[in-house]
């Protein structure tokens, strides 16, 4: 099963076609210019300037933006075309469950693309494989260090001491709010509950009136990172810190997954929901709560009636904490090395952290600090409130093959939400069988 990372764009629309992007630049040739032979396979990528002014040069750069952030990226693209007229970008967009099997197959017939986005759960697999470069050089080269970005993406780039990826963004969850069915309740609509003891009064007034506050769904989208996130607030962990062994059966876990099986059984939430009815019974005025990806934004802008809010996610647990995903800027592994499109691949990457505040109009929250603080991002009321928790956020152990695992949280999670199954037995069965992709995995990369 996809990770939930790799399904929160590919429901967003389907691209399937490549996109040529900097048509308007003249080539003197596919990179033309020096050759640097003998680079192996397998080697790190050579350290650049942060400006390109060799020959010109045609890269191309793989991504998984089908939705409506792809028409930001596109924007960006142009733009650094416009700005580099020596560098021409050739994009291809696909879904990204295509993306994850077609791009190990280009790398290794050597035809892969010169620069890559990848979500930060796959970057450990993907090194392991040999199909992505590690990065210190490139970092170095670019002047780059964690001061230059929030800690969680930049230290999730690492894999066995050694960074191979440079964070773009990342994208949490966030709680978003209808006010008008707040105020029916008697609610503030400008104070929403951030702690257990408010949010299960809010959900006690809503329920008084008739009103299914906090619709509980066993879906990916976004019961997964729902209840993954409540695991991490009740102090609880998916797996341990080496990426060995699912604790998603701890006894914190058991908590968390016991309040959300409660907002069934206690009447706050209708006992079977569909695939997205949760956060279309927010935008219908049927549910006041519902905890969503990031990437809600731009839709839930488009409903000129609907009064809505969203901030951080409330503290169920005890402990801030969120799910969120992360794009990563990979570069693949060239079995022979271009110089000149190796240096053009750094500056176009620097470049696009840099100017990252219209990514962020897509739906983003940037990886990179300066952009994060400046004035323009915080004009975007609801990216910047949920850039609140960045700091509160978590990604899996970087451990190959680990995405693997989710599919058996996700049967557990079905279980417990659609079948009232007992919490804590479900929970020890697919940790185990979790336990045993994990095993099986480290064994076939080699871990």
């Amino acid at each position: 099963m996809t990770n939930p990372a790799h399904h929160a764009f590919t429901r967003r629309g389907i691209l399937t076609a490549g996109l040529s992007l900097g048509a308007t630049a003249t080539l003197a040739g596919c990179g033309g210019g020096k050759t640097a032979g003998g680079t192996a396979a397998t080697g790190p990528a050579t350290a650049a300037a942060t400006s390109y002014d060799g020959p010109n040069v045609a890269l191309q750069f793989w991504n998984g933006f089908t939705g409506g952030d792809g028409a930001f990226m596109k924007k960006l693209v142009d733009q650094f075309v416009a700005e580099h007229k020596n560098i021409a970008i050739s994009v291809q967009t696909m879904q990204w469950a295509d993306y994850y099997t077609k791009l190990p197959t280009a790398v290794q017939a050597g035809k892969g693309p010169d620069v890559a986005i990848m979500h930060v759960d796959s970057v450990a697999t993907n090194a392991a494989r040999k199909i992505i470069q590690p990065l210190d050089d490139v970092a170095k080269a670019l002047n780059l260090s964690e001061a230059d970005f929030a800690p969680v993406p930049w230290k999730a780039g690492i894999y066995k001491d050694q960074r191979y990826a440079i964070p773009l963004d990342v994208h949490p969850l966030g709680f978003f709010y209808n006010k008008t069915v707040m105020e029916k309740a008697g609610l503030d609509p400008n104070k929403p509950p951030m702690d257990n003891d408010s949010y299960m009064d809010a959900l006690d007034k809503l329920k008084a009136k008739g009103i299914k506050g906090h619709w509980a769904t066993p879906f990916p989208f976004t019961g997964s990172m729902g209840t993954q996130s409540l695991i991490n607030q009740f102090g609880g962990a998916m797996f341990n810190t080496e990426g060995t062994q699912a604790t998603w059966n701890s006894e914190q876990a058991v908590k968390a997954l016991t309040w959300w099986q409660d907002l069934i059984k206690q009447g706050y939430s209708p006992a079977k929901v569909a695939q997205d009815a949760d956060f279309l019974a927010l935008q219908n005025g049927q549910n006041a709560f519902n905890w969503n990806g990031i990437w809600s934004l731009n839709t839930l802008n488009e409903k000129n009636d609907l009064q809505w809010g969203v901030s951080r996610l409330p503290n169920i647990g005890g402990k801030d904490a969120a799910w969120a995903g992360s794009h990563q800027f990979v570069l693949p592994v060239q079995k022979s090395q271009d110089a000149n499109k190796a240096t053009a691949a750094k500056v176009f990457l620097n470049w696009i952290s840099q100017k990252s505040l219209e990514w962020a109009k897509g739906g983003q929250v940037p990886a990179r600090n300066e952009v994060r603080d400046s004035a323009e991002f915080k004009a975007l009321s609801g990216q910047a409130a949920l850039a609140e928790q960045v700091d509160d956020l978590f990604f899996p152990p970087a451990v190959p093959g680990i995405a693997d695992a989710f599919g058996e949280y996700e049967k557990g999670l079905n279980e417990i939400t659609l079948g009232l199954k007992d919490v804590a037995t479900v929970l020890n069965a697919s940790a185990e069988r979790a336990t045993k992709v994990l095993e099986a995995n480290a064994k076939k990369y080699g871990a």
